[in-house]
């Protein structure tokens, strides 16, 4: 654990070195508040500098400022050098594709990252405004691209960015992949008068003047679009039937996307939520722009409600996150609004395809569909029913990712229909490797308009499923863990959960603990335990990969709403308190 003089002593070394105006003032601040002994000081400057900001399989997450463990020029220099180095050890000529979402200094961190790659000799190509992630993972397989980066911290609040790293597949990186660039990370120090190699960085006007730096073309773009619309679902016909949509980007990437999909599948006009369709790094509206919260879809609830009122209802609210790969769904549900929970559209959408295909008189046997371990259990009877093969992977849709270039590798990727995890990402098609809100969002407004017809709204068509294969319900919590001890803590709280495992969860037997530590079927190893009880029902604790939190996946199982409902809510007492 770093000591007091250690965390003092990197202060030291950064006010001496800085040259970022911005980032000397917040450092200037700190050590004349620790010198001062103000309140809060040196929990300030230990957060800051208690760590160096883990790089992992999901690159670099956190709040932007000054110090070590967080965002900003020095920390993206330092993991980027790190990254060119693993590059050029594993590719001849290697090249990068580069994106950012809205967040505050993304044009910055995009631009030291193609300044450090063209210093090691490696080719940047920048998309020329602000994309989603799945154009990202698009752009890495169009272009031929050995990697790719894209600043975005998906759905935290305006006060963190971050630094997401592609392979060549345009999956995020392997664990492997990820521990190699980690190790060669922390050999590098973030100042040449630290004494241990730095960053290199080339000028960025020179850099683009010779080429090493240039911007990723709009034929790029225009090919991610009609992939996309490749695994649309409807014919002209059923297009041209009307269906009002609102739709809001939370301030983030999507608008430019979405509304051209949609409008290329019979919606000329999409309304957007005011104050929300703007990219802005602030998220005004919306505090934690996360889709799967009420909070970030109120406003345009809001909006809902007021048009129903003048007689205008909308069929659907369609929200995604800040880089798009996300997306979220409310629709009108009595005198409610009714959120479709990620688990809730991954089998509405598995459940949808699957359907559209049989109808088309396409064998669905030899389909394949993808989830993770701690999506519904649902999805195993949709695909009983349906006769395709359903798979699970670890969580994180890069395992997903991998499934699909596993039967690409076998020259079976037509197999691949669908895949989705239940934090809400879902992908139709192979054209890229990550969740993608856009492709997504096509297929839940022809969905919608489905059912729309047969005088449903998408929440009543869940209910419908429900009905059919028995109330398997699903909820999702996190427990924080900030500051410098929060990663301990999480850490004694999993040792603990597998040494003295718990004999009762929910007032049901434990009848199976599943450690996927020690390895389960073919899946890699991961800090996951699995609580299976007695008469149906789990528990799932794993730590996020992205976050300071633990996650606990509750699944019930009854034979009615009221029962899933009770169960889930002893889960979720049961999980709390395990997890104290």
């Amino acid at each position: 654990m770093t000591t007091a003089a250690e965390i003092k002593e990197r202060l030291n070394v950064w006010l001496e070195n800085v040259e970022d105006e911005e980032l000397s003032e917040e450092l200037s601040r700190l050590a004349a508040d620790l010198e001062a002994g103000a309140e809060g000081a040196e929990a300030a400057v230990a957060d800051a500098f208690f760590q160096d900001l883990e790089f992992g399989t999901a690159g670099l997450r956190g709040v932007i400022g000054a110090g070590t463990n967080r965002m900003n020029r020095y920390t993206v220099a330092r993991a980027t050098q790190g990254l060119a180095d693993y590059l050029n050890a594993h590719f001849e000529n290697p090249s990068v594709a580069i994106a950012r979402d809205s967040r505050h200094k993304g044009r910055e961190f995009s631009r030291i990252a193609a300044c450090v790659l063209a210093a090691n000799g490696i080719r940047s190509l920048l998309y020329t405004r602000l994309e989603p992630t799945p154009a990202l993972s698009f752009a890495v397989r169009d272009l031929g691209c050995s990697a790719g980066i894209n600043m975005t911290a998906s759905h935290n609040p305006a006060a963190y960015n971050g630094y997401k790293v592609y392979g060549p597949d345009g999956c995020q990186i392997t664990s492997d992949a990820a521990a190699e660039i980690s190790e060669r990370i922390a050999r590098l120090g973030y100042f040449p008068a630290e004494g241990a190699e730095s960053a290199k960085i080339d000028d960025y006007q020179q850099a683009c003047f010779d080429g090493r730096i240039s911007w990723i073309g709009e034929d790029t773009l225009a090919r991610f679009m009609d992939a996309v619309l490749e695994q649309s679902q409807e014919t002209p016909e059923e297009s041209a039937e009307p269906i009002r949509v609102l739709y809001t980007p939370l301030c983030g990437t999507g608008l430019e996307c979405v509304s051209q999909v949609l409008g290329r599948i019979g919606i000329p006009y999409l309304d957007v939520v005011p104050g929300q369709d703007q990219p802005d790094g602030d998220f005004p509206t919306c505090e934690y722009p996360n889709p799967e919260e009420r909070a970030a879809l109120q406003a345009g609830i809001d909006k809902c409600r007021s048009w129903k009122e003048m007689g205008k209802p909308f069929d659907l609210l369609l929200a995604t996150d800040p880089d798009a790969d996300r997306v979220g769904v409310a629709c009108e549900d009595g005198d409610d609004y009714t959120l479709v929970t990620g688990n809730e559209m991954g089998i509405l959408l598995m459940d949808y395809l699957a359907g559209r295909r049989a109808a088309r008189g396409e064998d669905l046997s030899r389909l394949v569909a993808v989830t993770t371990i701690v999506s519904s259990a649902m999805c195993d009877d949709v695909a009983a029913h349906y006769g395709f093969e359903l798979r699970r992977t670890l969580t994180g849709f890069k395992y997903i990712g991998e499934q699909i270039g596993r039967l690409e590798a076998a020259g079976e990727a037509d197999r691949f229909m669908f895949g989705f995890e239940e934090s809400y990402g879902y992908l139709a098609g192979t054209h890229v490797r990550d969740k993608d809100a856009v492709v997504a969002s096509m297929l839940i407004v022809q969905m919608a308009r489905h059912y729309r017809k047969q005088g449903m709204t998408l929440v009543q068509a869940m209910r419908a499923l429900y009905d059919k294969f028995g109330w398997q319900t699903n909820r999702t919590i996190s427990l924080a863990y900030p500051g410098a001890d929060g990663a301990q803590r999480m850490a004694d709280i999993m040792a603990g959960l597998r040494a003295q495992p718990p004999a009762q969860v929910a007032g049901r037997d434990v009848a199976e603990v599943v450690d996927y530590a020690k390895g389960v079927g073919d899946l890699p190893k991961a800090n996951v335990v699995e609580f299976r009880l007695a008469g149906g029902g789990k528990l799932i604790v794993r730590p996020s990969g992205t976050e300071p939190k633990i996650k606990a996946y509750l699944f019930a199982k009854a034979p009615d709403q009221t029962g899933a409902d009770a169960m889930l809510d002893a889960l979720e007492q049961s999980a709390r308190e395990l997890l104290a």
